[in-house]
């Protein structure tokens, strides 16, 4: 390898990409931790991740109904911005209803800075 002029590449360390150390404010958990449910549309869990491609980082927004464990709407976009949550969530109450019916029935819960970003 030497003569060739070939080394190894390095690992790089592993580094920590979430500030938990902020001053914004942090809803609670409101499904404790409790995953049955008994039907659909009754309870929805959301997150994010970021993918490497070729072109750079694509992050990606799901929402999960949590009784058929099926993502229900997604999102992707090349920054991670409010908007990436928002066109997911759009997504679900498009095909699943308004807000303010499924919030009446008690079917979502949205922190209040969601909600009032609804279209």
């Amino acid at each position: 390898m030497r003569e060739e002029g070939i080394r190894a590449k390095p690992k790089k360390k592993y580094k920590a990409t979430t500030d938990s150390n902020h001053h914004l404010p942090v809803e609670e958990k409101k499904l404790n931790r409790s995953f049955e449910v008994s039907a659909p549309n009754r309870e929805w869990a959301a997150d994010l991740t970021y993918i490497r491609t070729a072109e750079g980082w694509l992050y990606l927004a799901v929402v999960l109904d949590l009784f058929s464990r099926k993502v229900i709407g997604w999102s992707m976009r090349e920054t991670m911005e409010k908007r990436l949550v928002m066109d997911a969530l759009s997504m679900v109450l498009g095909q699943r209803g308004g807000p303010d019916e499924n919030i009446k029935a008690g079917q979502i819960k949205l922190s209040k800075p969601v909600f009032r970003a609804l279209p």
